[in-house]
């Protein structure tokens, strides 16, 4: 058995090693998100002053035990068998669900998940050991528990968020006001003393929450327990006067400096705190196994009371850990995908919207809106304007295809958020109050955002749906924490031996499938038929690009068509839903080509205005190909969905000739586009009023046969639906057709 507690501790370092690179994937965002956002830095020296704060910061980090022997479970009434289940439930649960996080690109917790983790595994191995007590009843659960600390997580973290968001808004509403959006001038004659307030928050954040812990912390510990007030201001004093010579000697805005130690700092304090939450369990599992080797007692009768007691760091595992943490930063794609969602939801402009609005959503951003009418009318008219004018944005003239190298938002927004958490992290650690430091983050920088005006009338639905998916995914962090970890805590007390390696493997195969499909997503090649924004200023342009996107629609129309006819004739659900897919995403594409109208309006030269109006009616007329496309799919999969009776072999033999006709005239018109043979459009609208007959003959045909034959009125509402559909279709694609002839002629 000795054995195979030794292949424990060896999955439990591999599974330490995995949960450090999903870790630092998801808490990426954390130090990241406002020096990328504001661009105030080079992404390499970005990523550089992170690494160097992530390696300092694990390399002098201590008390790797404090998750384990901060009361979440009593040690001392488990013994050696029961933790290693306990910190083996834990461990696979951890990685699972962070990968899962990240593959969806949301921020969540480490430290929620790892505490929920903890407390799921160690109720559900109590109520085992109580179960199999005849003495003991469920009350006795307390025992085993500290519940008392379980609550005061759960009422910081709720507290840390409303705090984090209300804070985050309000300073930076404030520092608004002061700097404007046209801070550069302001920023030369006050800048000093804004360096100095952000560095001395900076500085004391990373002196108490990042060297916390640290063997040289207790060097400090005096003077920052029993002077703050006079290091406060000292600091202030010096950051002060260094913010000062550094503008006047480098040239440049205090706010770079301010970013640069700041993202260091967050960097410092989340390998030097959270790294517990990924090695934590597994250096607790290495001490235990090392404490009961030596005893020389049974697994099943050696207490952990040794977990009770603080157990020194290990300098080179450490070491590597850092080594791992800073690897995993600079080569992880999911710490990318987790970064952009938060970046997304608090870029100033506008752009793609990640998430769908909701009916939540919806119903806040209506209340705030006639909270802010409400408020407006109170105000008077003239302190309104000026609040209005300090939120005036500049008029940044950069070509649209360089409108990638925009920040999502200005370094004064990156400074109060760097700052503003850094405070808020200090204040709750000087506290002892439990906190997420991804939380008080991401709340701040939803915060600034709001009170930055970056959720406008546009965007407000989509930012608040998604800030509140992120908020959803965090109590779903704590709930499927506590639930996974139990259920494999329940798993492997079962039988250790089998379910330990079958977990493993479950767990290999789970992460190899997150990463192909976070793989897949995220190298999504464009298609070649996938339809293009119109990106040209003239009107020959818009020709030119609108004939590429009628060839992209005719021939992806011609494919969706004929595999609805056909999955309609076989009955194949399967084939049916996959056509509505292809109509679904043909349909997405048009109307993100819509929702581009705006812009490309504004992008036209003087002199190819009229092009507009083209562009306009031709997005028209794929719409209404859409919606024909759309109306057919979802009667005949409804139809096959319901196991209604197939259609009759001469309704299809009939919709088959139509199919072969349509394809037909389809694969002309993709031709002759293509091909650019413009001239040939007239013969392709002589075969409008030919098809159409030859629809109308079919349409008697069933009519003969509904009067004499026909015995199903669901066949006969869909067949009629799919003819009268046909002909709609086939009407747009001519009216399209004669839309573009015009044009070309001019």
């Amino acid at each position: 058995m000795e054995n195979f507690y030794l292949f424990m501790l060896v999955a439990l370092a591999v599974l330490a090693i995995a949960d450090l690179i999903v870790g630092v994937s998801n808490d990426a965002v954390n130090f990241l998100n406002s020096a990328i956002g504001s661009k105030a830095i080079s992404f390499k020296s970005i990523m550089i002053i992170a690494s160097l704060g992530i390696f300092i910061g694990a390399v002098f980090s201590s008390g790797m035990m404090e998750v384990a022997r901060k009361g979440i479970f009593v040690p001392g009434e488990f013994y050696f068998n029961e933790i290693m289940i306990i910190f083996m439930a834990v461990m696979i649960t951890d990685i699972l669900l962070l990968d899962f996080f990240n593959t969806l690109g949301m921020p969540t917790s480490t430290t929620v998940s790892i505490v929920f983790e903890l407390l799921g595994a160690a109720v559900v191995v109590a109520l085992i050991k109580i179960s199999a007590n005849d003495t003991q009843s469920w009350a006795d659960l307390g025992n085993y528990i500290n519940t008392d600390k379980a609550t005061e997580i759960i009422s910081g973290i709720l507290l840390s968020v409303v705090i984090a968001f209300t804070v985050g808004a309000l300073v930076q509403y404030l520092s608004r006001l002061i700097f404007t959006f046209h801070y550069e001038k302001k920023i030369r004659n006050f800048g000093a003393l804004f360096g100095g307030f952000a560095l001395t928050a900076i500085g004391y954040f990373i002196f108490l929450k990042g060297l916390k812990g640290t063997p040289y912390y207790g060097d400090f510990q005096g003077i920052l327990e029993n002077q703050t007030l006079l290091l406060i201001a000292g600091s202030f004093v010096f950051w002060t006067l260094f913010s000062y010579a550094f503008m006047k000697i480098f040239k440049k805005s205090i706010l770079i400096f301010v970013i640069g130690i700041g993202t260091f700092g967050l960097a410092l304090a989340f390998s030097g705190n959270d790294l517990v939450n990924f090695i934590g369990v597994p250096m607790a599992a290495y001490h235990s196994y090392e404490a009961w080797a030596a005893s020389g007692e049974a697994a099943t009768a050696f207490s952990m009371n040794i977990l009770a007691t603080k157990v020194p760091a290990e300098p080179m595992l450490l070491f590597i850990a850092g080594g791992v943490m800073v690897l995993t930063l600079w080569f992880s794609k999911k710490a990318k995908t987790v970064t952009d969602t938060e970046i997304g939801l608090s870029r100033q402009g506008e752009g793609h919207e990640k998430f769908k609005p909701n009916m939540l959503s919806r119903a806040i951003v209506k209340g705030s809106s006639k909270l802010s009418a409400g408020l407006g009318m109170i105000l008077p008219k003239s302190t309104l304007e000026n609040m209005n004018s300090r939120f005036e944005k500049p008029v940044v003239a950069l070509p649209k295809s360089k409108s990638y190298e925009l920040p999502a938002f200005d370094m004064i927004r990156a400074s109060i958020n760097l700052t503003v958490a850094g405070v808020l992290i200090s204040i709750a650690t000087s506290m002892k109050l439990p906190l997420s430091t991804t939380y008080v983050t991401f709340m701040v920088a939803m915060g600034t955002s709001l009170a930055d005006r970056a959720w406008g009338r546009e965007s407000a639905v989509y930012r608040v749906a998604g800030v509140l998916n992120v908020i959803g995914g965090w109590f779903f962090t704590a709930f499927s924490a506590f639930v996974a970890a139990g259920t494999l805590a329940f798993l492997i007390n079962w039988n250790q031996q089998v379910m330990i390696p079958v977990l493993l493997l479950l767990a290999i195969l789970l992460l190899i499938r997150n990463f192909m499909v976070h793989k897949k997503r995220s190298n999504v090649v464009t298609a070649p038929d996938k339809l293009k924004k119109a990106a040209s200023s003239t009107v020959q342009g818009i020709i030119e690009e609108s004939a590429d996107t009628i060839v992209s629609v005719v021939k992806r129309t011609n494919k969706i068509y004929s595999d609805m006819l056909r999955g309609l004739a076989k009955q194949d659900t399967s084939r049916l839903k996959k056509s509505r897919k292809g109509v679904k995403k043909l349909d997405d594409e048009v109307e993100e080509l819509r929702n581009h109208i705006f812009y490309f309006i504004k992008n036209l030269d003087e002199t190819s205005v009229r092009g507009s109006n083209f562009y306009i009616i031709v997005l028209g007329y794929l719409t209404d190909v859409t919606q024909s496309l759309e109306y057919i799919a979802k009667a005949s999969y409804k139809h096959v969905n319901n196991n209604h009776k197939a259609l009759r072999f001469n309704q299809i033999k009939d919709l088959q000739e139509i199919d072969n006709t349509l394809e037909a005239l389809l694969t002309e018109i993709e031709s002759i586009f293509k091909n650019r043979e413009i001239e040939k459009i007239s013969s392709i609208l002589d075969k409008k009023n030919e098809l159409f007959r030859f629809v109308s003959e079919k349409i008697d045909k069933q009519i003969a046969r509904t009067r004499t034959e026909e015995s199903s009125p669901k066949n006969t509402t869909l067949y009629f639906s799919l003819l009268l559909e046909t002909k709609d279709l086939v009407t747009a694609l001519t009216n399209l057709l004669e839309e573009y002839y015009r044009s070309y002629k001019k």
